[in-house]
């Protein structure tokens, strides 16, 4: 089985100060952290380097030319043989499946970010799409978030939407 964690849209230090520490502990423990963009701080990237068994990330529109020289657009990776892609936007919710489909053909696992809303969906070919929100900044949600995934048998498993407290360090 391999562990994963997806995050994006961390915004760090604009939205908090640092992770949360739900974060930081599933970090921990993860095989594989994906981050799918909008870091803004450099040290938020270091520090999940540092922590990350494996780290996956790629840059958003509100990340600057640091973090673009370490970081693609778009990143693709396969775990035991499961097919992921990685990029921050993905355009309006309407008729994402079907972009996203022409646009990663050979992928299973599609993950994106800058909506800042959760989002847990199969195209009819079989893509699945996963916006983990935002841990940081829950904007319109009720709630900050971030997944947490397994790979079983070349299957991916157990997608499940954690929902954060209610930060006092914003």
């Amino acid at each position: 089985m391999i562990k994963i964690v997806i995050i994006a849209d961390t915004h760090v230090p604009k939205r908090a100060r640092d992770l949360p520490d739900e974060v930081w502990r599933a970090v921990d423990t993860a095989d594989v952290v994906f981050h799918a963009g909008d870091w803004v701080d450099v040290a938020t990237l270091d520090a999940l380097e540092a922590r990350s068994r494996r780290l996956m990330g790629v840059f958003g529109n509100n990340d600057g030319t640091e973090l673009r020289a370490r970081l693609p657009e778009v990143a693709h990776v396969t775990l035991d043989g499961v097919r992921f892609a990685m990029v921050h936007e993905t355009g309006q919710a309407a008729g994402r499946e079907a972009r996203a489909e022409r646009a990663f053909p050979d992928t299973d696992v599609l993950i994106f970010g800058h909506s800042h809303i959760p989002w847990n969906s199969q195209s009819p070919s079989g893509l699945h799409l996963l916006n983990p929100g935002s841990p940081t900044d829950r904007r319109r949600q009720p709630v900050a978030t971030f997944l947490t995934a397994d790979l079983v048998d070349s299957s991916l498993r157990n997608v499940e939407l954690v929902e954060l407290p209610a930060r006092t360090d914003g």
